[in-house]
């Protein structure tokens, strides 16, 4: 015991952390320097991201995140669970149009503010308000997915909260995202993941499968399962729930096919929550303050401990 608490206090010093080695991982005490390195929105819920520089804080996430949804045609979503696919369409967004493209397909280009036809879909639990974006959208999905589908749009005059059950008291609010606003990962996250396919001989994954909204450098490897509260330039972004991964990271993102059972395999055998019923990896964040506020990628970032 003493041997061991030595090591740890030698290793706290040397990185800035407290270290814990039954827990084989770093404790965030003392904040290092941490910085945003990555930034993206996904206007289309389970389709390609959009790589931003900065970006505004509203209370529901990133503006135009998750605004829009794939559903079958009774209204139930759609994601990469069922469609891989859906990682080749290619969202963009200007100042008045949502523009869609996908392999073999000619541009499909739709006004971002279109109030077409008031319905209801269903996202997990959820029943929601929404608009349908007309039939030409249909006709592109239906021509690229191979089956009918719909293009909708989440009607900002009614509220998503996330399950307050997990919330801590604050109001969190979605549009079509699985449950909160925003998904944060840290670099070193994914680098320790990376290693462990390593040796069994597996070739590094992209963050893209994972599809976070906020990267960071400079926490250690699943340094954020330990922070309370990040907070950047007046807002306060708190850690409610650990992420639980579906089938979606075995998907790869350039071509819209599976890859195996990896990487789910892997952080089965250290990353699985019995009490969550999953293997965790990234955790999910509400607004605690700072709407309006601005994140920058290459920004300073500062952690709080639980």
């Amino acid at each position: 015991m003493a041997i061991r608490r030595e090591i740890d206090a030698a290793l706290t010093r040397a990185v800035g952390f407290a270290y814990d080695a039954r827990r084989r991982f770093p404790i965030v005490r003392r904040t290092p320097m941490i910085t945003i390195t990555a930034l993206y929105a996904y206007p289309v819920k389970s389709c390609r991201g959009i790589a931003l520089d900065r970006v505004t804080l509203t209370p529901a996430g990133f503006p135009h995140d998750r605004e829009w949804m794939i559903v079958r045609g009774d209204g139930r979503f759609v994601t990469q669970r069922e469609e891989p696919r859906l990682a080749l369409i290619e969202p963009s967004l200007d100042a008045g149009t949502l523009e869609l493209r996908a392999p073999g397909m000619s541009v499909l280009t739709l006004p971002r503010e279109h109030e077409g036809e008031s319905l209801e879909v269903r996202c997990w639990r959820d029943v929601c308000a929404a608009f349908d974006a007309g039939e030409e959208a249909a006709r592109w999905l239906a021509d690229f997915l191979g089956a009918p589908h719909r293009l909708v749009r989440f009607d900002a005059r009614h509220r998503r909260p996330s399950a307050p059950a997990w919330t801590q008291g604050l109001e969190a609010l979605n549009r079509f995202s699985d449950g909160f606003p925003w998904l944060l990962i840290g670099e070193a996250s994914l680098q320790d993941l990376n290693d462990r396919l390593a040796v069994k001989g597996i070739a590094r994954l992209p963050m893209n499968r994972f599809r976070p909204n906020i990267v960071l450098a400079g926490l250690p490897p699943y340094g954020e399962d330990e922070v309370h509260e990040f907070m950047i330039d007046g807002a306060r972004l708190r850690v409610v729930k650990p992420c639980t991964r579906c089938i979606i990271p075995t998907t790869d993102q350039a071509t819209g096919t599976r890859a195996g059972i990896e990487p789910l395999a892997t952080l089965r055998q250290y990353r699985f929550e019995a009490s969550l019923k999953g293997v965790l990896f990234g955790q999910n964040l509400v607004l605690a303050a700072g709407t309006g506020c601005e994140l920058r990628v290459g920004q300073r970032v500062t952690a709080t401990a639980r």
